[in-house]
């Protein structure tokens, strides 16, 4: 084996130039295929994170109950033990506690369904980067009789830093709800379904306006890692009294995200279907004139004595090397633009940014940076090197030395 191995080496380099047309064939290959899924799977990642960084986290522990009907009188008490019996699963990075209700809100004689939501400053500011989208005003400082709006929400109620919002809507157990808050900031949610709505009261503010004193909607979870996600919620499951509490993921709080990723990653998987054919035709097609340019050399190999099973395992070896040294070089190559493009996403401007942002997405496109894609991509372009492989071999096995010669 060690002779094929050593012939093989030498026989691709006896030919640089074609030994490099197949090599670039199978190089362009792996290095589209990667590209490619790196913008998938890191357009996906975005819109997870858009969502469980603004809104949701990655879990939600909530009062038995809760989002199936979803009512101020559902809410939990907040306890030390609870949050600390949550806190001790060391994938759990934070915990933030929320006060969430709709309610009307109005400036003048603009008005305006709401969503409030009661937070904890230094916890949903960790959590959500809300200091850092503020494009007007500052963040809060403490429990003030203030508010920050979404930016659409400020455009629509005419609304500006040190203006007066009025928030009317119904409290704990039907009390009356209603506050007049000072508009502290205005920030830009990249998600415009919650920045046409969203109002940030600090927690104590949000629990005295809806008469419900240390009580809370909401447990949002955030963790280290998102492949956390099913084994924490069994956990919790376990942890917390079923009759108490519930626990709910991402996925299950917000299933149109999901279905449109599915529906992305399908017409994705086509595109890709559509690539990996492209280049197996490709690879196929440099192989096949490898092979009818060697023709001759088979058939005298052939008649001075090599058998044909030797001579089609040498060939292998040198196809095996050539495919090897073109996955190589493609996943160097691509490695240095995923990485890249990873930390300095590409930012979309000007309509295209505008249509993303309707599906509540920021208008970004950053390339995901992960071992299975790498792993997947490689393994598809290699069984298509080793079924381009099936062709010399066949052919050798076709080859008549005297006719081989002649030609």
């Amino acid at each position: 084996m060690k002779e094929y191995i050593k012939l093989a080496w030498r026989n691709i380099w006896r030919n640089k130039r074609r030994t490099i047309i197949t090599a670039a064939s199978i190089f362009f290959a792996i290095f589209f295929a990667l590209i490619m899924r790196a913008l998938q799977l890191g357009s996906y990642g975005n819109m997870i994170d858009n969502a469980v960084t603004m809104y949701s986290g990655h879990l939600q522990v909530h009062a038995q109950g809760y989002w199936d009907n979803k009512s101020i009188n559902r809410t939990l008490v907040r306890t030390d033990e609870l949050i600390g019996s949550i806190q001790r699963d060391e994938r759990v990075e934070q915990v933030v506690p929320r006060l969430e209700s709709f309610a009307l809100g109005s400036s003048g004689p603009q008005t305006k369904g709401v969503l409030v939501m009661g937070v904890v400053p230094k916890k949903q500011d960790a959590m959500s980067n809300l200091s850092d989208r503020l494009v007007a005003g500052s963040y809060f400082t403490g429990g003030e009789q203030a508010a920050i709006v979404g930016q659409t929400l400020a455009d629509y109620l005419q609304l500006g830093v040190n203006d007066t919002l009025v928030l009317l809507g119904q409290g704990y157990h039907g009390a009356t709800a209603a506050g007049k808050y000072r508009i502290k900031g205005i920030v830009d949610i990249p998600k415009p379904d919650l920045d046409n709505k969203m109002v940030y009261l600090p927690l104590a503010t949000a629990q005295g306006m809806y008469m419900a004193p240390n009580r809370v909607t909401t447990l949002a979870i955030n963790l280290n890692e998102h492949d956390d996600l099913q084994g924490v919620q069994h956990y919790l499951s376990r942890q917390l009294p079923r009759d108490k509490y519930e626990v709910k993921t991402w996925r299950e709080i917000m299933p149109e995200l999901v279905q449109q990723i599915q529906s992305d990653n399908a017409s994705g998987w086509i595109l890709l279907v559509i690539l990996y054919v492209i280049i197996a035709f490709g690879v196929f097609g440099t192989v096949m004139m490898m092979i009818n340019e060697r023709k001759r050399e088979f058939g005298v190999m052939i008649a001075v004595g090599m058998h044909k099973a030797r001579l089609a395992m040498i060939v292998t070896v040198e196809m095996l090397f050539i495919g090897l040294l073109g996955l190589l070089a493609g996943i160097a190559g691509s490695m240095p633009v995923i990485l890249y493009y990873h930390y300095h996403p590409i930012r979309l401007s000007g309509e295209v940014a505008e249509s993303i942002k309707t599906f509540g997405i920021e208008p970004i496109m950053p390339m995901a940076w992960q071992a299975d894609f790498y792993i997947n991509q490689t393994l598809i372009v290699a069984a298509i090197v080793l079924v381009a492989v099936v062709y010399p071999v066949y052919s050798i096995t076709r080859i008549r030395a005297v006719k081989a010669m002649r030609g």
